[in-house]
């Protein structure tokens, strides 16, 4: 994958004279050094310490991260252009969990000169501040705790610091512990103990003073030494605790004693001549003949690169022969790595090929004018099938999952926040008490990502897309039976309906549902509890599927907001289950709740899509097309008449309120052409017209039935933003908008290249139809980091580990889209292919999905155009 310069050396594997060789005939001494002279780290002006192979970062990025504990804080290390370990900062549990308490990041201080960087940090509920310093030494870092003051007696025997090491690098691979080996578990490993708290903990699996991670494999060697003395090195696996837990080394801060309480030698080994592989990023699934090719190939920082590179073409027999040797062109540096490109547009005939750079040869992929016109269908035919919720799923003799979620949904309480970005004000704005059902909401809707949550605003931006597809492409495809009576999905299985017209169905009645039950839309629906939250595993288990009732649960009385029985992470010990049922009905207090604000953005968004599912639904559900169209209406006329509510918390109660408002405006203009709402077009269009970029698309479809002055307004916002693109295009040698926060940016890669689309069609002398094309490229594998494709299952190499509800399975959902490459400040990116766990590079989501279905098609209209 990516590539980073860092540390030197690991400890040797014996405490005797003999030296140890390793696989590359190098000798160590007995204290772990290298017999030639190892390069020092130094620390860059990106402010990271390098050297060759290795990098190690020193809170270069704040604790936490997007949800919390995001795994890129604290000491990291980048070991072969691959970050191993993460969060070396002191916490408070052996093996912490997502939820659990991290220091907050006062101050960072970099001294260039001293090869130091020193960060403060602070837990201020417990009135505790803490130094972390970072020291190189020649070839090798020293890692210090500092106290001012003693740990508060309660953190005694609790806080230590800790150093996280991914397990995925360290399968297979073994570990030295004072001289005693040991191998790295696949599966958790380890014993478990019960704290004074009641709360589980697991026992090491070593402990001792000197400890060399994988003293085999110089690729992932690393050397801990503990130069604290009393406070021994403590090696976990955290994945007793949670299947997204690391390897965990640990030194615990010994009580009564200021000053340095910690100090480690932290070895990592290096390679002066390590230099990092050419990476070729392509498209995965190929090429149009008559669509622009080219390749962007990556390069570390120290490589020499080559002149050409070769296109060259299967034949039947095996055989290769040359199709195209061409120069590559220097672009230049982006992040850490530097770039050329190869372009091979001038091949257009029919055939299969590979890209040969240096000793470098890529996958297989064709160039066709069908490439394009299958790889949306994993999506549509299986990925939106297998987030549908209160359904059966079956794929021939698998079962993706049962019917969940049947006891939709209990009121959430007011003034309450849950640790999902739901949350209550003081009003809840129904007439149901707290923890009262709310009838009505257990149908239709998907699991919103990896996880199980009806986020109402997730429904209706794919319910949206998703008509936007059917109805510029006429994708007709059946090839999945879908009934909502039998609450069923067989997939591989047509019944006479496109797919695509059932999926608006799905998430049109999660939609229409709310305003039926409560007159409104409401944020969404969630898992009350976070020890059911985090469920992996077939959805229709995650709670009993009977409604809660109060009278049958011997409980009730405990069950206030602030005084739960419930431990929040917990689940209730076996004495407390209650396994009383009545029917459809049961005591069991595990049905997910429904957060209920009447907010005026996600009222209009709502009725956005309920205004296009109108339309797509005509000729199949009349009914249910009549009922989304009068709701749309209705709810248009409420909030013109009531100051706007615009309440917001997380990103659960609508977007920006003047652009849902669009949304409804021109959904309900396209489904009504009333005027009224081409005059409210008009009159939002000043409101929006700064974050144009966001709204092109929405207000694009609208120029049909608008007048010619706003279509002029409109081709001069085209030309304005066709301007901004170029920012980017000097930025990176993609040609797209490559994002740098906590959350990857592939989605934006697909709405930017839809956006185009529609700039393209109404406006194609200001906007290319190249920047549709860039877009699915780099979706398809022509992105930093490496060339996989990021729709798992589509190209010859795809994301085959990623974050689903089967994410513990280290599988994949074909046809679901990830995050894509994840850019780690200052200059690292990073989409791992060994660990689903991370959300951020990994996670599938609806959204995306069905955006990617639109682009995938736009693609080919637009060079395929008698085809649609």
């Amino acid at each position: 994958m990516l590539s980073l310069p860092l540390i030197a050396l690991g400890l040797s594997a014996c405490d005797g004279e003999s030296p140890v060789v390793d696989s590359n005939s190098q000798v160590f001494t007995e204290a772990g050094t290298a017999s030639a002279i190892t390069p020092d780290l130094r620390l860059n002006d990106r402010e990271y310490f390098q050297a060759p192979g290795v990098n190690i970062l020193a809170f270069s990025n704040p604790p936490g991260g997007l949800f919390y504990d995001a795994k890129t804080s604290g000491i990291e290390i980048i070991q072969r252009g691959e970050r191993i370990a993460t969060n070396g900062d002191l916490r408070l549990l052996h093996t912490p969990e997502q939820w659990d308490g991290m220091g907050q990041l006062i101050e960072r201080s970099v001294e260039r000169e001293a090869s130091r960087i020193e960060a403060r940090l602070e837990y201020p509920e417990l009135g505790f501040s803490y130094r972390v310093v970072a020291q190189a030494e020649g070839g090798k870092m020293e890692i210090s705790v500092q106290l001012d003051e003693p740990l508060p007696q309660k953190l005694a025997g609790k806080a230590g610091f800790n150093m996280e090491f991914l397990p995925a690098s360290y399968f297979g691979k073994a570990y030295l512990m004072d001289g005693r080996g040991g191998l790295f578990p696949r599966h958790p490993g380890g014993g478990m103990q019960f704290d004074e708290t009641g709360r589980t903990e697991p026992l090491p699996l070593a402990t001792g003073h000197k400890l060399v991670l994988s003293p085999e494999d110089p690729i992932n060697r690393v050397a801990i030494r503990n130069l604290g003395g009393d406070n021994p090195l403590m090696l976990f696996d955290g994945r007793n605790k949670a299947q997204n837990g690391w390897f965990v080394v640990r030194s615990l801060i010994p009580a009564g004693r200021s000053g340095e309480v910690v100090r480690w030698e932290l070895d990592v080994q290096a390679d002066p001549d390590w230099i990092r592989k050419p990476v070729i990023g392509f498209s995965q699934a190929g090429y149009h003949p008559a669509q622009p090719k080219r390749a962007v190939i990556e390069l570390d920082s120290n490589d020499k690169p080559h002149d050409h590179a070769r296109l060259l073409k299967i034949e039947p027999d095996g055989k290769k022969s040359t199709a195209l040797d061409a120069a590559v062109d220097s672009w230049g540096e982006y992040l850490r790595y530097r770039y050329v490109t190869f372009d091979f547009s001038a091949v257009a005939q029919p055939g299969l090929y590979q890209i040969e750079y240096g000793d470098q040869l890529s996958a297989p992929f064709p160039i066709d004018a069908a490439a394009h016109a299958d790889i949306w269908q994993p999506t549509l035919d299986v990925f939106l099938p297998v987030q549908m919720d209160h359904m059966e799923v079956r794929e021939a003799y698998r079962v993706w999952h049962g019917r969940s979620h049947l006891d939709d949904a209990l009121q959430a309480p007011a003034d309450y926040e849950h640790f999902d970005l739901y949350a209550h004000n003081a009003q809840t704005d129904t007439k149901f008490k707290p923890f009262e059902h709310i009838p009505g909401l257990d149908v239709g809707g998907w699991y919103d990502a990896g996880d199980y949550d009806i986020r109402t605003q997730s429904q209706y931006h794919t319910v949206r897309n998703l008509v936007h597809a059917w109805e510029e492409f006429g994708i007709d495809r059946d090839n999945t039976t879908i009934s909502q009576q039998k609450r069923s999905v067989q997939m591989h299985r047509p019944d006479g309906v496109p797919d695509i017209i059932q999926q608006i169905e799905h998430g049109t009645l999660a939609l229409i549902a709310q305003h039926r039950a409560l007159g409104h839309a409401i944020p969404g629906i969630v898992a009350a509890h976070l020890y059911q939250y985090p469920h992996l595993g077939d959805g229709s288990t995650k709670t009993d599927n009977r409604v809660y009732a109060r009278a049958l649960d011997p409980f009730a009385e405990e069950r206030r907001v602030g005084k739960m029985y419930l431990p929040s992470t917990v689940a209730p010990p076996p004495e407390r289950r209650v396994m009383n049922t009545d029917g459809e009905k049961s005591g069991e207090f595990d049905d997910r709740w429904a957060f209920t604000s009447n907010t005026s953005a996600l009222n209009y968004g709502s009725a956005a899509a309920l205004a296009a599912a109108s339309r797509a639904l005509r000729n199949y559900n009349e009914k249910l097309a009549d009922e989304c169209l009068a709701t749309a209406v209705r709810v248009w006329q409420y909030e013109q008449q009531r100051e706007p509510n615009l309440y917001h918390y997380g990103n659960t109660t609508g977007g920006r309120l003047e652009e849902e408002q669009l949304a409804a405006a021109v959904e309900l203009l396209i489904s009504t052409e009333d005027a009224q709402y081409a005059a409210s077009v008009h009159t939002l269009l000043p409101q929006v017209r700064e974050r144009f970029a966001f709204n092109a698309v929405t207000l694009a479809q609208a120029i049909p039935l608008m007048d010619e002055d706003f279509r002029d307004n409109m081709q001069q916002l085209a030309r304005d933003y066709r301007e901004q693109i170029r920012a980017f295009e000097r930025e990176t040698p993609y040609g797209v908008p490559v994002t740098r926060g906590g959350w990857a940016g592939a989605g934006g890669v697909v709405n930017f290249g839809n956006t185009n689309y529609w700039l393209h069609k109404h406006f194609p002398h200001i906007v290319e139809n190249d920047l549709v094309f860039r877009s699915l490229d780099y979706i398809l594998g022509r992105h930093p980091g490496s060339n996989l494709s990021l729709v798992s299952g589509v190209g010859a190499e795809s994301k085959l580990v990623a974050y689903g509800s089967n994410r513990a399975d280290f599988s994949f959902i074909p046809g679901g889209v990830v995050p894509g490459v994840l850019i780690l400040p200052p200059d690292f990116p990073e989409n791992k292919e060994n660990w689903p766990f991370f959300w951020g590079q990994n996670e599938y989501v609806i959204t995306v999905g069905a955006s990617y279905i639109f682009l995938a098609n736009a693609v080919q209209a637009l060079l395929q155009p008698e085809d649609i």
